[in-house]
């Protein structure tokens, strides 16, 4: 066994940018709303090894370039990061990558008297949209995604022929509820025509395909339904070549009235917030090539 301490895998950078963007060149005002995060990685040896500063670009100056970025407009979190990206690694040298990180908020406008307001917004609460940009030499990977879309069906979906043992107490049932919170997030292909695709659409069609999905099909398990949803979007995106899910199963449980003297025809429910199942898995092509440097530092997905 070697003694010798060295140091390993490193990055830094500014977490959590809140940055709001206002685009005011008509009276009908736009706004987008990001938390990004901006992480280097490169020659950073000195910095630890020696306390030599000369290569580190102070955190607050990722932070200042990220306000800086957004005046000229932001058009799509991938896009936003995309350019961040080949800023930081070809304005200085030793910075051979790095990974880049947005949460987008929506905001839609107020009704007022009838008609949408042009500068009061209401934020959208559906879900929050994600984006990574992962870079490293001439190797760039953008993963998009969304998280806390909450969805819920009331019937088409049971549990039954699961295993049994002293410790099982669930009863079988072929109609319940099925409820979760999808997070999902899915990788484009590295041959990816960054500048040509428009994100925002492709965003938005992956989120009604993931929807439309999780209607479709008599649920027999949240595994086969998370299955049929990445299924679906895969099929309609080539560009995407692996989606991952962390779904848990949002339990509603069905009240019993009979103390009441009352029935319960599957109508009133006790949903609980914990302990829950958790769902996770990836729906991939066969034939893709893993890429394990782009979900590093992803947590929640296997």
């Amino acid at each position: 066994m070697s003694n010798k301490i060295v140091l390993g895998d490193n990055q830094y950078g500014k977490a959590e940018v809140r940055v709001v963007k206002v685009t005011r060149d008509t009276d009908r005002h736009q706004i987008e709303d990001l938390n990004v995060t901006s992480q280097l990685r490169g020659d950073f040896q000195a910095a630890h090894l020696q306390g030599d500063n000369a290569h580190v670009v102070a955190t607050d100056t990722q932070k200042n370039t990220i306000y800086a970025f957004a005046r000229d407009g932001i058009g799509s979190p991938e896009a936003f990061l995309l350019r961040l990206s080949e800023h930081f690694t070809s304005g200085f040298e030793w910075v051979t990558g790095g990974r880049w990180e947005a949460e987008a908020y929506t905001w839609d406008r107020i009704q007022a008297h009838g008609s949408e307001h042009d500068h009061s917004f209401v934020r959208k609460g559906q879900e929050v949209r994600t984006a990574v940009v992962v870079r490293e030499g001439n190797t760039t990977h953008v993963i998009s995604g969304l998280k806390d879309l909450t969805v819920l069906k009331t019937t088409q979906s049971g549990f039954v022929g699961y295993p049994r043992d002293r410790y099982t107490t669930l009863p079988e049932t072929t109609d319940r509820i099925l409820a979760t919170d999808v997070s999902a997030r899915w990788r484009y292909n590295t041959g990816l025509d960054a500048a040509g695709t428009d994100f925002n659409k492709s965003y938005e069609d992956i989120k009604a395909l993931l929807l439309e999905g999780f209607t479709e099909n008599y649920s027999h398990a949240l595994q086969q339904t998370l299955f049929d949803m990445g299924k679906k979007v895969l099929e309609a995106h080539s560009e995407v070549d692996e989606i991952k899910f962390s779904m848990p199963n949002k339990h509603h449980f069905l009240v019993d009235l009979s103390p009441f003297g009352l029935d319960n025809p599957n109508e009133v429910f006790f949903a609980a917030d914990r302990p829950y199942g958790l769902i996770e898995a990836t729906v991939q092509r066969d034939n893709t090539t893993p890429a394990p440097a782009a979900w590093n530092g992803i947590a929640g997905f296997c």
